[in-house]
């Protein structure tokens, strides 16, 4: 029987409730520790997830010798750090999206995961998505001809939220764009490539955190029309439109549950329904790579990442989108 892959998780908010239902779904890997700064939510934390080990300290955890793989799920601004301590701890890493608030942030994480000889990978879960991976290979196939239009929308209302909680934050790396609009961003890098040119808008929240982002991408022969935004609910679906049909993925499309196809005047709708919280997938990739001693995924490599973050920098620097703690 093939040894489980055992993993910690740390910063335990709801993504990692989440994350940490749909990894005792997946088989061949277990919850072996988590840790929290406070050491009574670690302790509720392991109990609720049948997790071995609890920890007061992140470096506990990394400093565990039962834990071969750590997801990060902190806030943005602590992606770097945790990552990099994790991985000279000798711990193969899965961060949370985005991996880095910058480039150079990855590209750092990158250098100290090719010294350590560890997998990391940026948790991009919608790239799993079978929905999502299905709306790929459809497009690469050509089955809807070549791409001319794209449009991809995520929003919601959190106006209505603390201030000093993640997203309205501009000292945790708040604003729309990296926590929901990197998902826009992605699906149109993921299907149509690095855009020729990007158009984009902003607009600003009284703490200084942006909470709306309206983005073109230009392509040869393609445009992508996106948007992310915290001031209203958007219908959040997502329409890929070729010269012989359209995949359209209802919302929420980010984890969509199937799809549907038009050719002519028809559409067949396609249910694939995820197991869990949609999690197990990306789970699933890098307990893959690791027992193959692949140090990065086929499926979201560590130049996509660095694509990604090129992109989102891109549109923070035409709207002068700026944190405290790059100033």
């Amino acid at each position: 029987m093939e040894q489980k892959i055992r993993w910690g998780i740390i910063g335990l908010g709801g993504i990692a409730h989440k994350f940490a239902n749909d990894l005792n779904l997946v088989d061949g890997a277990e919850i072996t520790a988590v840790a929290s700064r406070s050491m009574d939510k670690a302790a509720v934390f392991a109990k609720e997830f049948q997790a071995k080990h609890a920890f007061g300290s992140y470096k506990d955890l990394f400093e565990c010798d039962e834990v071969d793989v750590v997801y990060i799920a902190t806030p943005h601004t602590g992606h770097k750090e945790w990552s990099i301590m994790a991985m000279e701890h000798g711990k193969h890493v899965l961060c949370e999206k985005p991996m880095g608030i910058d480039r150079s942030d990855i590209e750092t994480m990158i250098a100290v995961a090719g010294k350590n000889q560890v997998f990391l990978m940026e948790a991009l879960w919608s790239r799993f998505n079978p929905s999502i991976k299905k709306a790929k290979a459809m497009v690469d196939a050509g089955e809807i001809g070549p791409l001319g239009y794209l449009h991809a929308d995520f929003a919601f209302y959190a106006l209505d939220r603390p201030e000093e909680g993640r997203l309205l934050n501009p000292d945790l790396g708040g604003g729309s764009l990296l926590d929901i609009g990197i998902y826009p961003v992605f699906l149109s890098y993921l299907l149509l490539g690095m855009p020729d040119a990007i158009t984009s808008s902003s607009k600003f929240y009284k703490t200084g955190v942006e909470i709306q982002t309206s983005m073109i991408f230009d392509y040869p022969n393609a445009q992508a029309i996106l948007y992310s935004g915290l001031t209203s609910e958007s219908k959040m679906e997502a329409e890929i439109s070729g010269s012989t049909g359209s995949i359209f993925l209802n919302g929420q499309w980010h984890i969509a549950q199937g799809y549907g196809l038009k050719k002519g005047k028809q559409i067949d709708a396609v249910e694939l329904p995820t197991l869990g919280n949609g999690y197990t997938y990306e789970i699933e990739e890098v307990n893959s790579c690791l027992r193959k001693g692949e140090l990065q995924s086929g499926l979201w490599s560590h130049q996509n990442s660095l694509d990604l973050a090129e992109l989102l920098e891109t549109i923070r620097f035409q709207n002068g989108i700026k944190f405290p703690f790059e100033q």
